[in-house]
């Protein structure tokens, strides 16, 4: 039965979560001239993004590509190094400068825009009250005209595995281990299991990646897939596809990694990357009249609305895409539907980015995905190591690829691997956001020498071969 207010409400928007997905939500209410509120610990500003996800993972990327010079070995040789003996205490001097730096900026926007942040954990009383506990244990009640839930996930844990958030560890305890292991098992060949295998095999850890499926990253397109385990195989990365673990042995040596196929596999530690669960379990979602699935995920309508119309949920805790990018402007949206704000739907092509070295982004379809719906098309390439630039920063392995429809020349899908790919992708996104085809790339000028280029050089690749076809055809 729903509940109403009987009084004028503390707040207009009250959001729980302070992340990518919180943080646009209040401040677009804000923006809105509504009184908006955001609910999250003292030391958790800023969410899981910055403190435990994107933010840090893609700065320790960032220290390992600068410390390993990895990226200069094509121009100096394979055994340039910038650092030879490369400590955690070098890794996370960056990582901390920047966590810290970004909280600030979300506190500071946050005060900007005169967003209230009440500090503790949120959790429901009734479906327009929450009870705000704080660091001592008091309660403090907070009514609310429109709820927010952006709590996000947390690394999930198979509960047959005894982490020590030291030799054994997820995603989160992996950012605060004590030295680089010179071996790892990882458990999960997903976004994330791939980004810390390339990370830490370019710092020279051997690593095996154990996958129960029989591949990786399968909806990513396929070619992109191979380019990318064929450099991580030439860092001595062994994959082991179509295996499951049976357990995990923790010994003073190390630890022993057994397959339910027998084989055994000692390494210095074992990271798991088995997916994510929602931060749900302490709301008290019944109270509210809401439910979360198995996962701890909300299902939500088109405008990020729960089953009760006054409380949305945003972000990585209703499940895919997951993505730092789609939460802000999932947050944006829902804020603004709370608050009779027309707002266009989020587009359904979004640009997907993969921090893997080298990295991987895309958006649109895959040449499968068309071959399976019946779709014609024409592909057109681009490879780094026959642009300029690529040859100048020492990317030889780069490319660029374009999905075109032969009959109206729009663009279906762009595929990119290598430097900077996802920067890249928002040429195509933009093309394909206005219903532009593949003639405004040809004739379009770009600066020289730079990775952009590779559009023109694709695009002219993709249209000679619809004009070789559509000659055969007259």
């Amino acid at each position: 039965m729903a509940v109403t207010l009987a009084c004028v409400p503390d707040f207009d928007v009250l959001v729980i979560g302070s992340g990518p997905g919180g943080q646009k939500a209040a401040i677009a209410a804000a923006k809105l001239g509504r009184r908006a509120a955001v609910v999250d610990r003292t030391d958790s500003v800023g969410g899981v993004s910055i403190h435990t996800g994107t933010i840090p993972s893609k700065t320790l990327r960032e220290a390992v590509l600068y410390l390993t010079g990895l990226n200069q070995r094509d121009l100096y040789g394979q055994s340039y190094r910038l650092k030879e003996d490369i400590t955690v205490a070098d890794l996370t001097a960056r990582t901390q400068h920047v966590v810290s730096r970004e909280v600030d900026v979300v506190r500071s926007q946050l005060s900007r825009n005169q967003v209230t942040l009440l500090p503790g954990t949120g959790r429901f009383v009734d479906q327009h009250t929450v009870a705000v506990r704080d660091a001592v244990g008091q309660d403090r009640l907070v009514t609310a005209e429109h709820i927010v839930i952006a709590t996000g996930t947390r690394p999930a844990r198979p509960a047959s595995v005894e982490f020590d958030d030291r030799t054994v560890m997820d995603s989160d305890s992996i950012l605060s281990m004590e030295r680089v292991p010179r071996s790892m098992v990882i458990v999960g060949a997903g976004v994330i299991g791939m980004e810390y295998a390339s990370m830490f095999a370019a710092l020279g850890s051997k690593i095996t990646v154990v996958e129960q499926r029989e591949g990786m990253l399968d909806f990513c397109d396929g070619e992109i897939v191979e380019a990318l385990k064929y450099h991580l195989r030439d860092l001595a990365v062994t994959f082991r596809f179509g295996e499951t673990v049976a357990a995990v042995e923790r010994h003073a040596r190390g630890t022993l990694t057994v397959l339910e196929s027998g084989k055994k596999i000692a390494a210095d530690a074992v990271m798991y990357s088995a997916g994510r669960q929602g931060l749900t379990d302490e709301l008290d979602l019944d109270k509210a009249g809401l439910r979360a699935d198995k996962r701890g995920r909300i299902s939500v309508d088109e405008h990020y609305r729960t089953a009760v119309p006054h409380i949305y949920a945003v972000g990585d805790v209703i499940g895919f895409p997951a993505l730092a990018a789609t939460s802000m402007e999932q947050g944006r949206t829902a804020a603004y539907h709370a608050c009779g704000e027309p707002v266009h739907a989020i587009q359904d092509v979004q640009p997907i980015g993969i921090y893997t070295i080298p990295e991987v982004s895309f958006i649109g379809r895959t040449e499968d995905q068309l071959t399976d719906d019946l779709v014609p098309f024409e592909v057109g390439v681009s490879r780094y190591r026959e642009l300029a630039r690529g040859q100048i920063i020492g990317d030889a392995h780069g490319m660029l690829k374009l999905l075109v429809s032969p009959s109206d020349r729009t663009l279906l899908g762009v595929h990119c691997f290598g430097t900077g790919a996802t920067e890249l992708i928002h040429i195509g996104q933009a093309l394909m956001g206005c219903g532009g085809t593949v003639d405004y790339l040809v004739d379009a000028v770009f600066n020289y020498p730079t990775l952009a280029e590779s559009y023109k050089v694709a695009a002219l690749d993709v249209t000679n071969k619809i004009r070789q076809i559509d000659r055969m055809a007259d």
